[in-house]
């Protein structure tokens, strides 16, 4: 029964991953199973590890001190070049988006609206109304004068007459 089902090409791709940590538990059995019966990859793994333990004891790298003055001249430099309408349409699909929707707003507002059919009543002699039509129709201006008068705050300063009846009946 064989180990490891590892061969040196999965052994060489998964070597970073191996220095680093990355791999799972079982990967990780596979991966030293593999290099317990490779001289070959064995002899690559540490060769990677003694390169990969120096690499970490050099000191880090610092930026020149030029470099974030370059970084902020280039940032404002595509600041300028994005203008005005970068931020009102962000993408040419939205301009897109948007001119659609304009000229079909357009096209749908020059359309006339269905006319209706106009139907008219039957004609007929004003002796077949009835009197309860003719009643709304002379009781009209009354009310619409009512509605005047009860709205007429001015109405409500005006000293109580005495007598009953209404003043436009005195004078007679």
């Amino acid at each position: 029964m064989r180990l490891s089902n590892m061969n040196c090409g999965h052994t060489e791709k998964k070597l970073v991953a191996y220095l680093d940590g990355r791999l799972t538990m079982a990967e990780r059995r596979q991966f030293e199973a593999h290099l317990a019966l490779c001289a070959v990859c064995r002899g690559r793994a540490q060769g990677f590890r003694s390169v990969w333990d120096a690499l970490d004891e050099l000191p880090p790298l610092a930026p020149s001190p030029a470099f974030d003055s370059r970084v902020k001249a280039r940032l404002a430099q595509e600041q300028r070049r994005a203008g005005f309408w970068s931020w009102i349409m962000p993408s040419p699909r939205m301009a897109f988006a948007a001119t659609a929707l304009l000229i079909a707003s357009i096209w749908l507002s020059s359309f006339q609206p269905a006319q209706l059919p106009v139907t008219h009543a039957p004609v007929g002699s004003p002796a077949q109304n009835t009197e309860a039509e003719f009643g709304m129709i002379k009781d009209l201006p009354v009310l619409e004068n009512y509605d005047v008068l009860t709205s007429f705050d001015a109405l409500s300063e005006l000293p109580a007459q005495e007598s009953a009846q209404p003043q436009s009946l005195n004078r007679l």
